[in-house]
């Protein structure tokens, strides 16, 4: 058992039998009444976000999940198969599991995939992934003065607004937290 005041990112518990990662937390000291904790959770099962709030103090359990370092190989119909990096042996994920994800991945890219009792719950990305840029609108000289953006699309269909300098064939490092251009690679 955890107590809600030790909430950290990233950290994964069990609520009413369900499995959450705590994405954003925030402690709440009102001028009147009781302290609580105001937390946004992830339901690691189905990918539903709900907020949720707990009284300062209360206990909830702790969820042991395991991470697992694997390669992606390729797509099979629905499903997306991975390799374990030290045994070689091969795990399917659904890609309604990992749907998100899926516009950052690339074939023999390390991930980590996460389980709970034997129960594949998804992947874990690195924090950035480079990917090369399809189609674009070509970049007109003295646009980088404005300051302003364009949308690209990358090698995995993922749209991302990016500065008007960048061209297609570009490599981007793009931040799979949020979407978002990092820098050219």
């Amino acid at each position: 058992m955890i107590s809600v005041n030790d909430f950290r990112t990233g950290l994964t518990i069990i609520v009413d039998g369900n499995l959450y990662r705590v994405l954003d937390f925030q402690h709440v000291k009102p001028g009147k009444g009781a302290a609580f904790v105001r937390s946004k959770l992830r339901n690691l099962r189905n990918g539903n976000v709900q907020e949720k709030t707990f009284r300062a103090g209360e206990k909830v359990e702790k969820a042991m999940v395991e991470n697992r370092k694997m390669q992606y190989l390729y797509a099979q119909g629905d499903s997306h198969v991975f390799m374990d990096m030290e045994s070689y042996e091969q795990t399917e994920l659904a890609a309604s599991q990992i749907e998100d994800e899926l516009m950052y991945l690339l074939e023999n890219m390390e991930v980590h995939i996460q389980s709970y009792q034997g129960e594949m719950l998804g992947i874990e990305l690195p924090n950035t992934v480079t990917l090369e840029v399809t189609a674009t609108e070509p970049g007109i000289k003295g646009d980088t003065a404005t300051g302003g953006s364009k949308p690209a699309t990358l090698q995995t269909g993922l749209v991302v607004n990016v500065p008007f300098f960048v061209n297609e064939g570009d490599k981007l490092v793009i931040n799979t937290t949020d979407g978002s251009y990092v820098s050219r690679a």
